[in-house]
């Protein structure tokens, strides 16, 4: 059974934006809209800013650049685990043919 859409209304720096996306998503989608309006408000109380668009351009900086270093952090811990899986791996199949 292929995934239900829904068609809502987010508000992201005072404009409306109608998206398609998966009924399972509307959450998330909801919450990540708030997270970025709270971000741009921070960020107007703290800058110096010509329109909204140059906050909403920091707030992008912002989390691609979190984006970026969680892609990082999670590459190398998945390298760690397949280093001790293979140690593991290798540690059972001495023992097993004993």
């Amino acid at each position: 059974m292929p995934p239900k859409e829904l068609s809502i209304s987010l508000a992201v720096g005072e404009r409306t934006y109608r998206l398609m996306i998966e009924k399972d998503h509307e959450e998330l989608f909801r919450k990540a809209a708030k997270l970025i309006d709270k971000r741009i408000k921070d960020y107007s109380g703290s800058y110096a800013y010509k329109d909204k668009q140059d906050l909403l351009a920091m707030v992008a900086l912002e989390y691609a650049t979190s984006f970026l270093q969680d892609e990082k952090l999670l590459a190398e811990k998945g390298n760690e685990w397949m280093e001790k899986l293979t140690e593991i791996d290798q540690t059972l199949s001495i023992h097993l043919k004993d």
